[in-house]
């Protein structure tokens, strides 16, 4: 692969989706480190001013861009203003992502609202993200990256629409890996499958639009996993175990070794040709308790 790998990264561009907190400004540091330029999305509008402003402060080039991953036309005007101020792109991060809060329920009982809002954020944003920026990555030749964030859910039965866009994610970033090397491009793909990660995404509903509000949530509580997150890996951690899957341009990203055998167990019963896999909602609040790296 030698020169189709990034692995010089000063003085490029890196386009973050959910840019202003969690594992997506975590990306920010690294790449900021790294003397990369900052493109920042994100739909919080005080935590992209406050994030933007710290990185202006110590002299990092970047620019912030209020962007509701849901609307194609915003990922088309993020793109106009990457390109603009940055020129090429070289790292794209399809990272925001969102889940339903207040308490589970049957996948039958959950209403259109919380499917459209969720798919609209995880899996649709992820998509026009590729058809916006792919083109571009391609046509400038230069070596370049794409990560899409998933998540370990999508392994695990009873997530609804937040497992559900996960592994469609999952299944997206494979499509589009094959379709890079179909191409010949210099662009590589990973997905990320992260377990616990000390981040805020259960509060997501504060981020809500309210055309799709919440009928069985109305008052946006959030969803009851905090504890886990918190007592999960930092999101600096994860975003160096992405770089290194950068930098050597391996496609599956599972910095929770202590899910290994959710994944495995899928597989297991798919080709068992019985029963639906189980894993049930204790076992995984129970996961962290018991000392597995989750």
């Amino acid at each position: 692969m030698g020169g189709n790998v990034l692995r010089e990264f000063n003085g490029r561009t890196a386009v973050i989706t959910g840019g202003a907190s969690g594992i997506g400004l975590a990306y920010a540091r690294r790449c900021a480190s790294l003397g990369m330029n900052l493109v920042l999305a994100d739909i919080e509008a005080s935590a992209l001013q406050s994030a933007t402003s710290w990185f202006e402060e110590r002299q990092v080039p970047v620019v912030g861009v209020i962007t509701d991953t849901m609307r194609k036309s915003a990922i088309e005007s993020l793109y106009q203003e990457a390109t603009a101020r940055f020129g090429n792109i070289h790292l794209l991060f399809n990272n925001a992502g969102v889940v339903n809060g207040g308490a589970p329920a049957p996948v039958w009982e959950i209403p259109d609202v919380d499917w459209d809002w969720v798919l609209g954020v995880n899996l649709h944003g992820v998509r026009y993200g590729l058809q916006t920026f792919v083109p571009h990555m391609i046509a400038h030749g230069e070596p370049g990256h794409i990560v899409n964030t998933a998540s370990i859910a999508a392994f695990i039965p009873g997530g609804g629409p937040y497992g559900v866009s996960k592994f469609g994610v999952i299944l997206m970033s494979e499509a589009l890996s094959h379709g890079l090397r179909a191409r010949q491009s210099r662009i590589g793909a990973s997905v990320l499958c992260p377990g616990w990660v000390n981040t805020r995404i259960a509060e997501a509903e504060r981020n809500r639009p309210g055309a799709l509000a919440s009928v069985r949530n109305p008052d946006g509580t959030g969803l009851p996993i905090g504890t886990a997150l918190s007592d999960g890996k930092s999101p600096d951690a994860i975003a160096e175990i992405v770089f290194q899957a950068i930098e050597n341009d391996r496609f599956y990203v599972l910095p929770h070794a202590g899910w290994d055998d959710v994944v495995t167990g899928h597989a297991a019963a798919v080709v068992a040709r019985g029963d639906a896999f189980v894993l049930d909602t204790q076992t995984v609040l129970a996961r962290r308790s018991k000392g597995i790296d989750v």
